[in-house]
């Protein structure tokens, strides 16, 4: 029997891939662990650029397929490249992706390809995607003898459902929420703040979370009697306006209304292009303003209805919720303000 080393043996898919001179020499660079992030963030980069059609066109950045996929391939990129030089561990797998994610994220806002309300909203869910593509990657790299072309496959997965992903139609959401607070001023008092807020300075709501990540803060809401019916004209920072159409009118108790966007609403820039206001992937329904006489002074409810239609519903709606019943709460609070401040006066 032969006892020289049987060199035929398959090699074990559990070891890492030999080391090549470019891997030893990215290893001994200095930040070595910051590469294979780059190189992740560059690739989702790239995806995005690619990701630049119009609402409800292929290719648009608010397809499920970007959504989910860019920073899946994201992370699997950063797992691959880094498995080129070293075995990694699992838990690199599933949080080094979070910094190759982030990175993915600034450099959309470094080229203006991206707006800063999309991506403070974004970077929860880009996370989660991109550890769930870096775990698989590690897997791949750890159980099989083929990552690159799993990899390459990987990535051709976004474009190729980018391309059909409009033909189908987007899933509709209707959602609301509605919030309390008690005012210490009459029903008078607090109607025609209601009706009648103008110089409104941003130190009044400008602590409300969608104001903080970037939504222009309002000016002025003034209703007006018009050849239509009763109008309340809204006015908001970078020349933002738009209507609000009041279908129920009860003088000192009900009033609510539905939205009206025209095409100038919102002049380029003042909010993220592709997610606007009344768009093809999300809009503002009807609010309304319900006053109950208490002792002491009126209850006052707000309620808000809006629609959300994408891919990722379930993120988006639990997004709006939070950002509206956040604005709720911070706009029922400037209408206690100003009417309590106004009674003594008046």
């Amino acid at each position: 029997m032969s006892t020289e080393p049987d060199d035929t043996r398959r090699p074990d898919p559990t070891a890492p891939a030999p080391a090549t001179a470019t891997d030893v020499s990215i290893r001994g660079m200095p930040f070595a662990w910051f590469w294979p992030t780059l190189a992740g963030a560059l690739a989702a980069l790239l995806l995005r650029i690619a990701f630049s059609g119009g609402p409800g066109h292929r290719f648009s950045a608010m397809l499920g397929s970007f959504i989910y996929l860019a920073p899946a391939v994201c992370g699997a990129v950063t797992v691959y490249m880094a498995e080129r030089i070293e075995r990694r561990s699992w838990v690199y797998y599933l949080w080094m992706p979070w910094i190759s994610t982030a990175l993915f994220v600034a450099g959309t806002l470094a080229i203006f390809i991206e707006g800063i309300i999309c991506a403070v909203v974004i970077i929860p869910l880009f996370a989660l995607m991109g550890s769930l593509g870096g775990l698989a990657m590690g897997i791949v790299c750890r159980i099989t003898n083929w990552p690159r072309p799993a990899l390459y496959s990987f990535a051709f997965l976004p474009l190729v459902f980018g391309a059909i992903e409009p033909q189908w139609s987007n899933p509709e959401q209707i959602s609301s929420t509605s919030r309390t607070l008690f005012i210490a001023a009459p029903a008078e008092r607090v109607w025609h703040e209601l009706n009648n807020a103008q110089g409104i300075r941003p130190s009044e709501v400008g602590d409300a979370w969608a104001y903080r990540i970037g939504v222009p803060m309002p000016v002025a809401g003034v209703t007006e009697d018009t050849p239509e019916g009763r109008v309340r004209k809204v006015q908001w920072q970078k020349d933002v306006h738009f209507d609000e159409i009041i279908t129920e009118w009860q003088p000192l108790q009900h009033v609510k209304w539905r939205y009206r966007f025209s095409p100038d609403s919102f002049p380029a820039g003042a909010l993220d292009d592709h997610v606007v206001i009344g768009g093809h992937y999300f809009d503002l329904r009807d609010s309304g303003y319900t006053l109950t006489p208490r002792e002491g002074g009126t209850e006052l409810r707000i309620d808000v209805s809006w629609r959300v239609s994408t891919r990722f519903n379930w993120y988006a709606d639990r997004v709006a919720q939070f950002l509206l019943g956040d604005f709720s709460e911070h706009i029922l609070r400037f209408y206690k303000v100003r009417s309590e401040t106004a009674a003594p006066a008046a």
